[in-house]
């Protein structure tokens, strides 16, 4: 039987602290490069550079991304270099789900377009008690199928707002607030494809690995994007999904099959998997390193633990800068969100944040999905209004007035100011 595995937060110690004495097998990268990542991640720079490698911006008024294969109405997304962030309003009438035609874009890269048919999983490594074992398409989808709604949140969404809201220099791509999407996604446990491939009991890291291009940053060959999940993770509640909303994935959504890991940060939930490895030995990567930890001076100088869970949040679905007709009533509609435990309660302030009171939740909070809520507000006088929003989650965390900075911009958790006019 195997033993009882450390919690996230034991696993993720153990593993700064193995990597930082250089106990941990740089996988697929030398290591020099992966020290040189980390000395750049250190330092802030103003909303560019490690987080989204360089890749020629669309010229004005281009109607999609470089590499991204859905269509990117300007009502819907902002593109932001390779990535298309969703524009909040827009989900206000889209229901719990995110359709996949409103869903964020996080490209490393570009999109793959893959053939389902000729596509293959291989699971290999040290942690596998016999050789490598290949999955097809259809071989995967024989196994029992497992649904869940969950939302996939990108580590530096509102990254923006440490600089328009508190002033302080970060590094990454500016997303406001909607690097998120919530689906209901359908597939195997990853647990049981493990099990299939015959894990062993000495396996300790699980290290997925996409299929689209590998990334160049500042110089740096980082490979394709992979990122270990202890196995203790692996083997609970993460899905190889290859449905989203009842339909097969859509191309820039991980098609044919990409993980699901409920709860974390968006770099775990790898795109287009194409094979997985299973270690003995605990396994380091640039995206556990040097890129999703924080670093800056409220963490020790060797930086934080990777990233694991998401953080709190609540968003508007109002356009910034939207105008509302005085004295007449409106329903502000919202959603917010906790990587940590469902939504307990969402208040909102029309005034700046001089009065408070509770939305009304429109959905039954569950665990790794968010909770629409909405609350009337009757504008006074002409001029400008800011609108807050703060959820308090069911740990008893609320989002606080300032985040914590760190020079990537990750995890932002503070209250947004939703500026707006009142004519």
């Amino acid at each position: 039987m195997r033993s009882v595995p450390p919690s996230e937060a034991a696993y993720d110690g153990l593993r700064l602290r193995q990597w930082s004495r250089g106990a941990a097998r740089s996988a697929g990268i030398d290591r020099r490069d992966l020290l040189r990542l980390l000395a750049a991640a250190s330092a802030a720079g103003p909303l560019a550079g490690l987080a989204a490698p360089a890749y020629a911006a669309p010229a004005a008024g281009a109607p999609s991304a470089p590499g991204i294969v859905k269509p990117l109405p300007p009502e819907v997304f902002t593109v932001r270099g390779t990535n298309a962030e969703t524009n909040f309003a827009a989900l206000r009438r889209t229901g719990l789900l995110t359709p996949a035609d409103r869903f964020f874009v996080r490209n490393h890269t570009v999109t793959p377009r893959i053939d389902a048919a000729a596509w293959r999983l291989t699971v290999w490594g040290s942690g596998l008690t016999g050789p490598a074992v290949e999955f097809t398409y259809d071989e995967l989808r024989a196994l029992p199928a497992v649904t869940r709604t969950a939302f996939v949140e990108c580590a530096g969404n509102a990254r923006s707002f440490y600089a328009t809201q508190q002033n302080q220099q970060v590094s990454g791509t500016a997303w406001t607030l909607g690097a998120i999407g919530t689906a209901r996604w359908r597939g195997a446990r990853l647990s049981d494809v493990l099990r299939r491939a015959g894990i062993g009991r000495d396996a300790v890291d699980v290290l997925p690995r996409g299929l689209d291009d590998e990334v160049v940053g500042d110089g740096i060959r980082l490979g394709r994007v992979r990122r270990p999940l202890p196995v203790a993770k692996a083997l609970d509640d993460v899905l190889l999904a290859y449905e989203m909303n009842g339909r097969p994935l859509p191309p820039d959504h991980g098609h044919p099959v990409r993980l699901i890991v409920p709860s974390w940060v968006g770099i775990a939930n790898i795109k287009w998997v194409g094979d997985i490895e299973v270690s003995a030995e605990p396994l380091v990567s640039p995206w556990n390193t040097g890129l999703y930890r924080l670093f800056g001076a409220g963490y020790p100088p060797e930086g934080s633990a990777p990233l694991t869970r998401q953080t709190l949040k609540s968003a508007f679905e109002v356009a910034p800068g939207a105008s509302f007709p005085v004295g007449r009533r409106q329903v502000l509609t919202g959603r917010s969100w906790s990587g940590g435990a469902p939504v307990r309660t969402v208040e909102v302030s029309t005034d700046g944040g001089v009065r408070w009171r509770r939305a009304r939740l429109r959905d039954q909070p569950r665990s790794g999905s968010w909770v629409r809520w909405s609350a009337d507000w009757v504008p006074g006088a002409p001029g400008p209004a800011v609108l807050l929003a703060r959820a308090t989650d069911r740990t008893g965390r609320t989002q606080p007035e300032a985040a914590v900075h760190n020079t990537q911009g990750y995890l932002f958790d503070a209250v947004v100011r939703h500026e707006v006019r009142v004519v």
